[in-house]
């Protein structure tokens, strides 16, 4: 096994505590000069799935700040998913399907419309912080597809973390409690005066508001108590959801009794609200301080590093959360506030996350400009999205199929973390994908061959024609820090095995020269080929 020195940038990995070098400036103080390449490249990093080699330019030349307008800004809403399969006969390809009746005939269809329409909100996602965190809430508090199985439910839902986030917390919980897909995928349905269904008020504590806190007694989790669920249950009571993939409240199935919470909520007594009901509910959480904590722990872990102890609870998570209760839940402040600060900028952050699959599998479409089949080959476009959906699936992040209720495991489960990215399964899937996108033929979806321009690639760079320059310019794309000489020797041995520096320059000149040679020009993209596919190897292509 290759020894990895302690102060190399990939020991980080195996850190299962916050590395020294990782809290040199642990300060929420605004970085006030402008980005530079390397800030800018970390910050599109965390907060895009993958960027194009103008954006990363545009952005060098910002500040922390005016990056942030642009990131944070707000964006029209998108299109509704469309209709790809000729077997749905509801509506004409390339229409949407999303005001049509719920028909099972047509469910499945629709879903995949969904799955593909999502990636595609990725892959040609606006310079916006929204897109990561639709996926960020996903995680938080999700759904799946097998068990909330109407396709009108999962666009709707997917549509309310889209219109929510970037807003405020409090009221994308208030939206998403009484939204149809949550209530059929935790019970909420089912829940009526009587016979409460806990399932969805366990999860608004433990897992989507407050958290447990550590365990005083059986029962008592600090933060609430087992009463205090079986209260919120009773509070939740009436809900239900029609045919027509709309929520609605039944009067006769709620309870109007008092519901008596504990100490750890301060006692508080909930009368009959009737449907607003909730809404007092979601009141009495966001009320204590432990519900900010709770959440700004979860963004510090999606877009800073995994783990916190002490010294970053005390600096970084405290402060966030004062800052968030004094915007009323608000994201933007805080969003602001920690990505512009100079901790999450600071030089030792680059590169201490592993990529999720979804960074992974994305981020390497749109690193080497992958040629998009376009508006007017919708049904090619589709296909090549839920190819995408798939690959991240194998890589053991799929959207609308989370392990469970708790999101994905590399976001809570200590001490692992991130690091549980990467494994016997996952990795190997990780070459296959980014072989087959650096594949000769390309990748074939509808009877249509997609696949990288290499040549085109190459030419991005201001030097083509120097390896010298080539290759650290990609590498300044692909991997979150330079390169050292070591690596660069070995990736000039990959393009001009053996050879002299000059050999690339003799090689891409006579492609040059000769453009119609199409043996010089298959040389060409071949060597090229290798050495894109060799970086995606590396394991400082992992990281982000």
């Amino acid at each position: 096994m290759m020894k990895i020195e302690e102060k190399d940038k990939l020991a980080r990995l195996y850190n299962q505590k916050v590395p020294d070098f990782l809290k040199n400036n642990l300060t929420l103080t605004p970085y006030n000069d402008t980005l530079g390449t390397a800030n800018a490249r970390h910050l599109l990093s965390r907060t895009l799935f993958g960027f194009k080699k103008d954006e990363l330019s545009q952005f060098s030349s910002l500040t922390a700040q005016q990056a942030l307008d642009i990131l944070l800004a707000d964006y029209p809403a998108a299109s509704p998913p469309l209709n790809v399969d000729e077997r749905d006969e509801s509506v004409p390809i390339g229409t949407t399907w999303v005001n049509e009746p719920h028909d099972s005939k047509y469910n499945n269809y629709r879903a995949n419309s969904v799955q593909s329409w999502w990636i595609g909100l990725m892959l040609h996602q606006d310079l916006s912080l929204r897109e990561k965190m639709v996926i960020f809430w996903h995680n938080h508090i999700p759904v799946e597809r097998p068990v909330v199985g109407r396709s009108g439910l999962l666009y709707k839902y997917v549509d309310c973390l889209r219109r929510n986030a970037l807003g405020n917390f409090q009221t994308l919980i208030e939206e998403i409690t009484v939204s149809p897909a949550m209530l059929r995928y935790l019970n909420g349905d089912d829940n009526k005066v009587g016979a409460p269904n806990e399932n969805y008020a366990r999860e608004l504590f433990e897992l989507f508001t407050i958290g447990k806190g550590p365990l005083i007694a059986e029962g008592n989790y600090t933060n609430y108590t087992e009463e205090d669920v079986v209260s919120a249950a009773r509070s939740l009571t009436g809900w239900r959801v029609n045919q027509d993939n709309e929520a609605y409240f039944v009067s006769n199935r709620h309870d109007t009794g008092d519901k008596q919470f504990s100490e750890a909520l301060q006692n508080q007594l909930i009368s009959d609200g009737q449907e607003e009901e909730y809404k007092t509910l979601i009141q009495l959480i966001f009320d204590q301080q432990e519900t900010s904590k709770y959440i700004i722990r979860k963004l510090y872990r999606w877009f800073v590093y995994y783990a916190i102890d002490e010294d970053i609870e005390t600096t970084i998570i405290e402060p966030l959360a004062t800052e968030f209760r004094n915007n009323n839940y608000e994201l933007k402040p805080v969003l602001r506030m920690l990505l512009g600060s100079q901790h999450f900028l600071d030089a030792n952050m680059h590169g201490s996350l592993i990529k999720n699959p979804l960074d992974m599998v994305i981020g390497s479409f749109k690193n080497v400009n992958f040629p998009d089949p376009g508006t007017e080959n919708i049904v090619t476009r589709y296909s090549l999205w839920i190819m995408l959906h798939y690959q991240a699936g194998i890589q053991e992040m799929k959207p609308f199929y989370p392990p469970d209720v708790a999101g994905w495991p590399a976001y809570y489960l200590e001490p692992q973390f991130h690091q549980l990215w990467i494994n016997s399964v996952t990795l190997p899937n990780k070459s296959g994908f980014t072989n087959y996108l650096c594949s000769k033929n390309g990748i074939k979806r509808n009877n249509e061959f997609l696949k990288v321009d290499f040549i085109a690639l190459a030419e991005s760079v201001s030097v083509p024609h120097d390896v010298n320059v080539l290759i650290p310019e990609l590498a300044e794309r692909f991997f979150p820090n330079p390169i050292n000489d070591a690596k660069l020797a070995e990736l000039k041995d990959v393009l001009i095995p053996g050879l002299p520096d000059f050999e690339w320059n003799v090689e891409w000149n006579k492609y040059k020269n000769n453009p119609n040679d199409t043996n010089q020009k298959e040389a060409v993209e071949n060597k090229l080929r290798n050495l894109v596919r060799t970086m995606f190897r590396m394991a400082e292509y992992l990281l982000s």
